[in-house]
Formats: structure tokens, sequence, C-alpha cells
């Protein structure tokens, strides 16, 4: 799966048949370091691989040490425009930078930048967007099309080759799902680059995901794709769960808990929604490779479910729990999570 070539940020690969990587960026202000750490680290205990933090200025080059000194996963420095940033933040210690080489100037400051790079094994990501275009590729395309994307990043990538760098990730988003997926396919037919895939400017949580979902899936599904982030207009954290958790409708993901639960019908007599969010709440951070299912009546459950590890199926006012599709009791309603958890600590 995904890029030929490999890249390594901190003590992660991306490329070259490593596993797909999970990514977030802090959305703290770069000056607040305190809450910054605190974000950084709650992300770190969501499952995030990777964590990005904008450098909008030299000031903020000290949230960068402060970092690295308090989670273990590799920091990517955010950068626009401001070569010097770049210079600081691999001066600082960041595993790798975010900068397209076509903004920041002349052939002398992409230079400087790639010997910088190189000289600390940084990996540069080039991260292109509809509206970050280059006027001669918007005159020959018109709009923001997919061949336009790809463009763009294959020239910011040729001007890092010019100077013998190549530990590059490319990216080349768009908040249009068809036109992200597109610019991707056709950077994986002229490119052996290790792809950072994400829509971006997605939406909400609720549109977020599924704009996501919807492209981060479909690229993954055919092999392309090596590091993910889901951008939403919500807590980051959520951003880690919803790429961890398109991965493992993937089957990508085989840690944790995967669960199957009945989108409900007139025969069930139970609050099976309120029971299956429930569920899915307290196992979030369950680590077992298990396939919990939640069911709304014993007509479906044990026998529908039988491939589930554990499960529970509901009744009247109760309901049954089961194991590998076998009954093993029944227990009134508003005990049936607690002896789910209960049986899966058995597990």
């Amino acid at each position: 799966m995904g890029s030929k070539k490999q890249v390594t940020a901190g003590g992660v690969k991306i490329g070259g048949g490593a596993k797909v990587t999970v990514q977030s960026m802090l959305n703290t202000p770069a000056e607040d370091i305190e809450n910054s750490i605190k974000q950084a680290k709650a992300l770190e205990c969501a499952g995030c691989d990777i964590i990005r933090a904008a450098v909008p200025n030299m000031q903020a080059v000290k949230l960068i040490s402060a970092l690295k000194e308090n989670v273990s996963v590799p920091i990517v420095a955010d950068i626009h425009f401001d070569y010097k940033l770049a210079l600081e933040c691999a001066a600082a210690g960041v595993d790798k930078i975010r900068i397209n080489p076509g903004n920041i100037g002349g052939e002398d400051r992409v230079k400087a930048v790639a010997n910088a790079c190189s000289q600390k094994n940084i990996p540069i990501r080039i991260g292109v967007n509809s509206g970050s275009l280059e006027k001669e590729i918007l005159a020959k395309y018109g709009h923001p099309t997919p061949q336009a994307l790809c463009d763009s990043a294959l020239y910011h990538a040729s001007l890092l080759e010019r100077f013998d760098f190549s530990d590059i990730v490319l990216s080349m988003k768009s908040s249009s799902v068809a036109t992200m997926v597109q610019a991707y396919e056709l950077a994986s037919q002229q490119c052996d680059y290790p792809l950072h895939l994400g829509v971006t400017e997605a939406g909400t949580e609720r549109m977020g995901i599924i704009k996501s979902s919807a492209g981060i899936g479909s690229l993954l599904l055919k092999g392309i794709g090596d590091t993910v982030r889901v951008s939403l207009t919500a807590d980051p954290v959520k951003e880690v769960y919803a790429a961890r958790d398109i991965l493992k409708a993937l089957d990508i993901e085989k840690t944790g808990v995967s669960f199957v639960s009945c989108p409900t019908c007139g025969r069930t007599k139970i609050d099976l929604i309120s029971l299956a969010n429930e569920a899915e709440q307290r196992l979030r951070d369950c680590k077992k490779n298990i396939k919990v299912a939640i069911m709304g009546c014993v007509v479906n459950g044990p026998g529908e479910a039988k491939e589930a590890d554990i499960g529970i199926a509901g009744g009247d006012g109760n309901g049954l729990v089961f194991k590998k599709g076998e009954i093993l009791y029944k227990v009134p309603e508003d005990k049936l999570i607690d002896a789910l958890i209960e049986e899966i600590e058995k597990l």
C-alpha cells in the first residue's frame, strides 16, 4: 500500500510499505505554550502519530522545543513564506517541516532550507490546495483542477530536487472530495513520493467526517496514501478518533474495538441507540483487538452477529449477553453495558 519511497519523521516512517499514520494539528495559539503542550498530550493519548503546530513567527519557534520536551510523537512545524522560520525550527530539533519552496523566495533560500533539512534528516511536506495555486498554473487550467493541484505539488518538489533533496511528502488537498481524490490519483501515477491525504476545510464534525471518510477512504482502498489528517472544525482529538475509525472501517487498523450494531426496527423493545452510544464511549480507549455487537433483538442478535467476539441483544426491558453466537445469560436493560464490559475484561 502507498508510495514506493519512504521518509522518516522522528521515529515514524511514512510511505514505502509503512503503516498508514494519523496526524492532527494543534489549534491553540502558538504563544500559549502551556495549553499547546496540554493539547499535544491529549492528542498523543488519543493515538495521534504525528502532531503539527503552526509557527507564524520567531517567537513561536520556542513552542517546538517545548513540545519536543513534553511529548514523544514527532512534531511538524507548519510554516508559510518565511524561510528563516524553517531554519530556526530545524535548529530547534523539529522532526518535519511543512513549507512550499515556491513561496519562500529565491533559489538561495530554497537551498538553505534543503541543506538544513538534509543535515538533520528532516523531511519536508509540500502542501498545496485550491487556494495556493500559482498564477501560471491557474492560467493554464482556468481553475483548481486535479491536474493543476498535482502540477503545483510536483513543481514545488522540483525546486527541492535541484538541491538533491528528496525526503518529500506531498499533499494536494481540496474542499471538493472529487477534486481531491482525482488529484491524489494523478500524483500516485506521476511520482513515488509519500502522500499525505486530507480533505481541506471539510467542515464541522458531522459533515467533515463524512467528506473525509469519502475522500480518504476511497483512496486508501485503492492503495493510495501513506499518512492522513481528518480536518474538522472541532477539537483536534476528534480528528484523531475519526481518522482511526476510518482506518478501522477499512480493516487497515487492526487494534482496538470494532463495533457492529443494528439500525433498530419495530421489533426493538430496548433503548438500543443509547446503549450503543454508551458502549462506544466506554470502550473508546480499549486496545483489545475484538469485535463487539450491540443488537436490537434476539431474532437477529446472536445469529446475525455470531462473528462478534462478544455482544448484547435486546429483549423487553432486558437483554442477552452472547459470545461468538452462544448465549451466556440474561440481564436487566440497565445492567447490560456493565455486563458487556465485564465480559470484555475477561477476554
